[in-house]
């Protein structure tokens, strides 16, 4: 069975990241159809991953997220906004991982914040993060201010993205991107998607 990953760094409970992490995964089942979901919340494995930096060896539940990551056919990625940038329990959860682990593995990648003027956190920060993983980032990013939850544009933008998903892992609709046309990370350093779309596509909705 085709095997998704959701990663959520969400630091409260409830928390804005995990709201958006759950509805992207909706449209992303929506999108796939039969599907094997894990949720990994990060909050729960924060001390494990301190000790894992300080050591070099996990703790159970962080091995069992970690290898759930390396079985993945598709991974959606969601952080809050900290310092213009992803938080350091996100990032944290990253570099533990193995060399070679995100290799051509299809990502969408998310963010949440109090307002829109983080939108591009996205793209200057998460696309060329797991661009660098040689992980296949998605074309739509999907950010989130306070004030879009409930708004039919992040409505739009989260099935748009989860289409895209769903074709690059291989098991969505004809009108995505499909498994062929997938861009080496070369090419994506070679033809950068222009700023001016991006700041279409982050305002869009």
């Amino acid at each position: 069975m085709t095997s998704l990953v959701v990663v959520s760094a969400g630091l409260s409970n409830p928390s804005s990241t995990r709201l958006l992490a759950d509805g992207l995964t909706s449209a992303a089942v929506d999108a796939l159809g039969e599907v094997d979901v894990t949720t990994i919340e990060l909050r729960d494995l924060a001390h494990q991953l301190t000790d894992h930096l300080l050591t070099g060896f996990p703790g159970p539940e962080l091995a069992q997220a970690i290898e759930a990551v390396g079985r993945a056919d598709g991974i959606i990625a969601v952080t809050p906004v900290f310092s213009a940038s992803y938080s350091g329990l996100f990032k944290s959860f990253f570099d533990v991982l193995e060399e070679g682990v995100l290799d051509g593995k299809p990502v969408l990648v998310a963010a949440t914040a109090g307002t829109a003027r983080h939108s591009l956190v996205t793209e200057h920060a998460l696309r060329p993060l797991f661009t660098y993983l040689h992980a296949v980032v998605v074309p739509t990013a999907v950010f989130a201010a306070t004030d879009d939850f409930g708004d039919e544009g992040l409505d739009r933008r989260s099935a748009r993205a989860a289409e895209e998903l769903a074709a690059l892992m291989g098991t969505g609709s004809s009108h995505g991107t499909s498994v062929s046309s997938r861009r080496t990370v070369e090419e994506q350093f070679e033809q950068p998607t222009p700023f001016t779309q991006l700041l279409r596509e982050a305002s869009r909705g």
